[in-house]
């Protein structure tokens, strides 16, 4: 949703500053000037800008003004790849054996950041109801502190609870979201069945899936290290701290945050983590950290930077066996 906001708030200004143009030009007022305009088309209001000029009439027989609707039909490509790259959903599917006697599969969502897949959620809900799941588990950041709304959040836990039992953990963003708000929210998650995890665990019968809070990251402490009776499935949301799952004792555990490095290059990997790391070395997919597994998804939306590249939002359905 960021990228149809930043889209939609560009051209209603430039639309805006057209049409203004016209009536101080009509009233002899002073004018704004003419590289403005221009300024505003280029940088991504070509939209309005070029409705602005055939809606008032205005700029359409000045030479330098034709720039506008070139851009115009850059823009129109530039929004569709960018659209296609951030709403495309993806699955991704990962094996795992943890010696179970019955075999489970887990559907993980991580970092939806408000993004929007249709009325209700409900394709994304539809995709994640075709991997027939056992659980669903999310690894926070439901909700944006950028551009926040519950709503769409509310929407997708609906569906969900629907499908499968789900379990959640928080991420960043909820924790900068603390407040009356975000407590109604979660109030919200839980009287429609939603199980947190946040340093909590449960005895799922042959495992144990337990979870971190962001917030405990740095200095958990919320449980014992965990012995070798069960294995551990953990939910966390950054993947930086996973000498911390490794040192209690986790088997498998699942991350996001880093939403796949924003941009991947080709045979390079992703670009920037969240803590601005270059060329992170952990970005997407399943890893061996000593012993432990670590998958990380690359997520489903976006928060600061607009736009994924290369790197199309993505469910997670690890088969466990």
């Amino acid at each position: 949703m960021l990228l149809v906001y930043w889209t939609l708030i560009f051209n209603i200004i430039a639309f805006t500053l057209y049409g203004l143009d016209k009536s101080f030009a009509k009233k002899g007022r002073r004018r704004i000037s003419e590289k403005a305009l221009i300024f505003w088309a280029v940088i991504g209001g070509s939209i309005g800008a070029f409705l602005g000029m055939q809606i008032f009439r205005h700029k359409t027989k000045k030479p330098k003004f034709k720039i506008v609707p070139v851009f115009l039909v850059i823009h129109l490509v530039l929004y569709g790849f960018c659209l296609y790259q951030n709403y495309y959903l993806t699955v991704s599917e990962y094996d795992v054996d943890l010696g179970l006697d019955e075999d489970i599969t887990i559907v993980q969502i991580s970092d939806l950041h408000n993004q929007f897949f249709g009325f209700d959620q409900k394709y994304l809900l539809d995709r994640i109801k075709a991997q027939d799941p056992d659980i669903i588990v999310i690894t926070g950041d439901i909700v944006d502190m950028t551009h926040t709304n519950y709503s769409i959040a509310e929407d997708f836990v609906e569906g969900a609870v629907k499908i499968a039992p789900v379990y959640y953990v928080t991420g960043n963003h909820e924790e900068y979201l603390k407040g009356d708000k975000l407590n109604s929210f979660m109030d919200r998650m839980k009287e429609l069945g939603v199980i947190f995890l946040d340093d909590d665990k449960r005895d799922m019968g042959e495992y144990v899936l337990a979870g971190i809070a962001d917030r405990s990251l740095k200095y958990f402490d919320s449980y014992e290290y965990f012995d070798d009776t069960k294995p551990v499935i953990l939910l966390a949301h950054e993947p930086q701290y996973w000498t911390v799952y490794l040192g209690h004792g986790a088997d498998l555990v699942l991350t996001g945050h880093y939403h796949g490095g924003q941009i991947i290059l080709p045979g390079v990997g992703g670009l920037v983590s969240p803590e601005f790391e270059f060329l992170p070395k952990l970005y997407e997919g399943m890893h061996d950290m000593d012993g432990m597994t670590l998958i990380l998804s690359r997520g489903l939306g976006n928060s600061v930077l607009p736009v994924r590249i290369n790197n199309y939002p993505e469910i997670v359905t690890v088969h466990v066996s």
